[in-house]
C-alpha cells in the first residue's frame, strides 16, 4: 500500500513538472515567427498558410479550404507532440516538397512552448480551460 501510494505521489510530481515545462505564454511569442503565415482562434482563416486550430490529433493536409502540397497531402502524419516537434525543427525535411518555407525552430524549450500555447485551440478556435 505504501509503495502505492509513492509511485502514486512521483507519477503525479512528474506530471507536474511535465506540465510546468511548457509555457503557453512563452509559446504564444514564439508563434509570432508563424503569425506571417498562420492564424489561430474563433476568427482565423487560412492565409499563405493553413488555420493552427485543433493541430494535435489532425491528419496533414487536411484543413478544408486549403491548398496543400501534394508532399503535405501524402504525407499522412497525425499530428501529436512527437510529429510536431520533428516537423518545426526542419519542415523540409520531415515533409520533402512542402510549401513551408521556414528555416524551422531547433531550441526545444521553445517547441514545448508553442506547443503548450497551439495545444489550447479546438478545432472551433476556441481556447480550451
Amino acid at each position: 500500500m505504501i509503495v502505492r501510494l509513492v509511485l502514486g505521489a512521483v507519477a503525479l510530481t512528474a506530471m507536474s513538472c511535465s506540465a510546468m515545462a511548457q509555457d503557453a505564454a512563452a509559446g504564444e511569442k514564439s508563434f509570432n515567427k508563424c503569425r506571417a503565415c498562420h492564424q489561430v482562434g474563433e476568427t482565423a482563416k487560412n492565409t499563405v498558410g493553413p488555420i493552427l486550430n485543433g493541430l494535435f490529433g489532425r491528419k496533414s493536409g487536411t484543413v478544408e479550404g486549403y491548398s496543400y502540397s501534394e508532399a503535405n497531402k501524402n504525407a499522412a502524419l497525425l499530428w501529436d507532440e512527437a510529429v510536431f516537434t520533428d516537423y518545426i525543427k526542419d519542415p523540409k525535411g520531415k515533409i520533402p516538397g512542402t510549401k513551408m518555407v521556414f528555416a524551422g525552430i531547433k531550441n526545444e524549450q521553445e517547441i514545448k512552448d508553442l506547443t503548450a500555447f497551439l495545444k489550447q485551440f479546438g478545432k472551433d478556435g476556441k481556447k480550451a480551460n
